[in-house]
């Protein structure tokens, strides 16, 4: 009997790890499909062609978190105004699911749609900040939305929560931009957000980038910008060109100790007649 009855409980208790796996393999499996989904709904909403005017050349790269449950919601976007000037924007959704992702969908195209109405960046930003509020979603977004003016080079900008941009010149000049921010998109209503002004020279190159290059455990913010901005220098006034500089910038992220988004966003004029 005694024999018989262990036989029993270890039958019972293989059948529970049976079924303990089973719910395991199930329920990786369901993480899995969802992140892949958000994955590819990060992808579907970036741009698929970026605008070319004369003179002006940009780079972007973008790489998702799609280890564990980290799948964020960061962007980048570049399109043809009204008027003839270039949007660019870059940004980063609240939280690490699929909620983002889609949140990252409604920003972008609410920045594009309002682009329209206003190209003021202050004002474009102010208009999507109420937008989202009064979708009364309970996510926020940082963002730095610049005008490009292809003709002049006068880039304006204005920044929401977001981490300041890098920019450099084929002199060897460089720096981060120190201008006033206002508060993330969807936080405050009727935020203001002020703009700053800057011009593209020949050779010269802007760097619009997420958090997730710069910050984490083994970096803080300031030293992850500082290397952004002695890397933009040196391949500004080396002249190595806008892809060489983003793949560099992208190398930086491995460094910062963590998995998260990445998106790097890089203006940078070519010499030509502007």
């Amino acid at each position: 009997m005694f024999r018989i009855g262990a036989v029993d409980e270890g039958e019972v208790l293989l059948a529970r790890l049976g079924a303990l796996t089973a719910r395991a393999r199930e329920l990786a499996e369901m993480q899995r499909s969802r992140v892949e989904l958000a994955v590819a709904l990060q992808r579907g909403m970036l741009p698929q062609d970026l605008p070319s005017p004369p003179g002006v050349r940009l780079a972007v790269r973008y790489s998702p978190a799609n280890h564990g449950l980290n799948v964020g919601g960061d962007w980048y976007d570049a399109f043809a105004m009204p008027d003839g000037r270039i949007g660019l924007s870059i940004g980063d959704v609240q939280g690490h699911n699929i909620k983002a992702a889609a949140f990252m969908g409604q920003v972008r195209v609410g920045l594009r749609a309002l682009a329209s109405v206003t190209g003021d960046p202050g004002e474009l930003l102010s208009r999507t900040n109420d937008l989202l509020i009064s979708l009364s979603a309970d996510l926020f977004a940082t963002c730095t939305f610049l005008r490009l003016d292809p003709a002049s080079g006068i880039l304006e900008c204005a920044r929401a929560g977001h981490i300041p941009h890098i920019w450099a010149t084929a002199h060897g000049r460089s720096g981060v931009d120190s201008g006033d921010g206002g508060p993330p998109l969807g936080v405050l209503p009727g935020a203001e957000y002020p703009v700053t002004c800057h011009r593209l020279t020949a050779g010269g190159v802007f760097v619009l980038l997420t958090d997730g290059v710069v910050e984490g455990p083994s970096l803080s913010l300031d030293d992850g910008l500082e290397q952004v901005r002695r890397l933009a220098e040196v391949t500004a006034a080396a002249g190595l060109g806008i892809n060489a500089l983003a793949n560099g910038v992208m190398k930086l992220a491995d460094t910062v100790g963590h998995e998260d988004d990445a998106a790097v966003l890089v203006v940078g004029h070519d010499g030509g007649t502007m």
